[in-house]
């Protein structure tokens, strides 16, 4: 068994590792990749991707369901819940494979196995209990992802107390689930059940089912989803978890205690990262709350070593994830660049109507010391908006009153998660309401909400 040789080893093949691994073989330097299952880790395989060819199939259905306001009319309108989730694995599966190919395109050599840190610049790769692998490594990017938390006393057995990765292969349609936890996860995953007929409750300990986004648009999203039928309590404790048959929850409210059933439980209150078993200990790495402490850059208390990711810590999302990864590549490689700004990254939810977010809530705007003016704009007035048959939602910006620049944005709507994106370049370059309304808009188009929620929040709206 040769000892190999890199300039940087990624542990971790998922969206933060193999971004990492790219930006640094771009870099010029010698790349290795250790990954114990497959390419693409949770977001391609079992997360992002996949979930959203699921959320595509439930939202098709349901515009076939109003097909008739758009001049069309079929009887018999069925769905095969088999072939949802196939086509859904088999995204998952094409993704994974590009990703394949983006290793051998950038000359990274993957390695499969179970990475170990022994020393500060060696790692131990091993495979159904063996030694396969010794690497030497000048530094190491630690991305070895996360996976679900759960609640205390509620064991997840991924039969009926199951997480996100079941929940996407399960062999029928069950008529009920109890969704524990909102926040993106549980929410699109209650979107999608319930759009094809499971009976959906969620239950989410805190005030709202997305707690970290504007109250005023997560109200807005908790009345579109009860319309659509799923039951909603917030403020909701779990105080038991009973499994037999079906599951059996009991949740206290401020209205007392109740008793709710299901086929399945869905848990979705979080993720940890997975820190165990790398030889961190014995390394002097620092570890808070089940994350690897990092700087700025991703770079760790052990100066050769650097951590990304879910494993770092909140927030747990792909992209942020990825741009983490870059960052880190490049400053382990010398380049002169900024940081990773944690107070612009980018929030979706994509259930229907989608909710995206960046930057600050109003709340915390004014918390924060600023003085504020908000603008609203509705989609409903947009001629786009009638056209495509989706008039529901709104975008809110937030700005500071005295230099007009753009503090938060918040939308719920159609194309949300696309629209977002705008509003966090904008915020990138501390662009202003002046910026944003006197910016041409196309018409018609859903953006145009963006346009004139700038000037209404200084009182130049046109069409309001």
């Amino acid at each position: 068994m040769a000892e190999k040789q890199f300039d940087v080893t990624v542990i971790g093949g998922g969206p933060g590792g193999y971004v990492a691994a790219i930006r640094a073989a771009q870099l010029g330097m010698k790349v290795g990749l250790v990954e114990r299952d497959r390419l693409g880790g949770i977001c391609l395989n079992w997360g992002c991707i996949p979930s959203k060819a699921l959320l595509k199939s439930a939202e098709l259905y349901n515009s076939f369901k109003k097909a008739g306001e758009f001049g069309f009319t079929f009887t018999d309108l069925k769905f095969d819940f088999t072939k949802i989730i196939k086509r859904s694995r088999d995204i998952a599966d094409r993704v994974s494979k590009g990703v394949e190919y983006l290793m051998k395109k950038n000359k990274i050599e993957v390695i499969s196995g179970t990475a170990k840190l022994t020393g500060k610049n060696l790692i131990e790769v091993t495979k159904d209990g063996k030694v396969v692998d010794t690497i030497k490594t000048k530094f190491t990017l630690v991305a070895t992802g996360g996976r679900p938390r759960s609640i205390p006393g509620v064991t997840i057995d991924r039969k009926k107390i199951i997480t996100s990765t079941e929940a996407m292969t399960l062999p029928e349609l069950p008529k009920s689930l109890l969704v524990i936890g909102g926040g993106a996860i549980g929410i699109e995953f209650a979107y999608f059940y319930n759009s094809l007929g499971t009976k959906v409750t969620v239950v989410e300990m805190l005030p709202s089912v997305l707690p970290k986004e504007d109250k005023e648009i997560t109200k807005l999203l908790e009345s579109s989803l009860k319309k659509q039928g799923i039951e909603i309590l917030t403020n909701a404790k779990v105080e038991s978890v009973v499994v037999g048959d079906d599951v059996t929850m009991k949740v206290s409210t401020k209205d007392g205690t109740q008793e709710l059933k299901g086929d399945v439980a869905l848990m979705a209150v979080g993720v940890q990262g997975n820190v165990e078993n790398l030889g961190l200990e014995s390394l002097g790495i620092k570890v808070d709350k089940g994350a690897i402490v990092v700087d700025k850059f991703g770079k760790t208390n052990v100066e050769s070593i650097y951590a990304i990711g879910d494993v770092s810590g909140a927030p747990w999302l792909a992209h942020a994830a990825s741009h983490q990864g870059i960052v880190a590549a490049e400053h382990l490689a010398g380049k002169s660049m900024h940081g990773f700004d944690r107070t612009n990254i980018p929030s979706c939810t994509y259930c229907q109507p989608q909710v995206a977010s960046v930057g600050l809530t109003e709340e915390a705007a004014i918390t924060a010391g600023h003085k504020v003016k908000v603008g609203r704009y509705p989609f409903r007035p947009l001629g786009k908006a009638m056209a495509i048959g989706e008039t529901e939602g709104i975008v809110k910006l937030v700005f500071d009153e005295k230099y007009g620049e753009l503090l938060g944005a918040h939308i719920i709507g159609s194309e949300a998660t696309e629209l977002i994106a705008e509003l966090v370049l904008a915020r990138a370059l501390e662009s202003t309401n002046e910026e944003l309304f006197r910016t041409m808009h196309a018409h018609p188009t859903l953006s145009e909400a963006i346009m004139e929620a700038a000037g209404d929040a200084f009182g130049q709206a046109i069409n309001i």
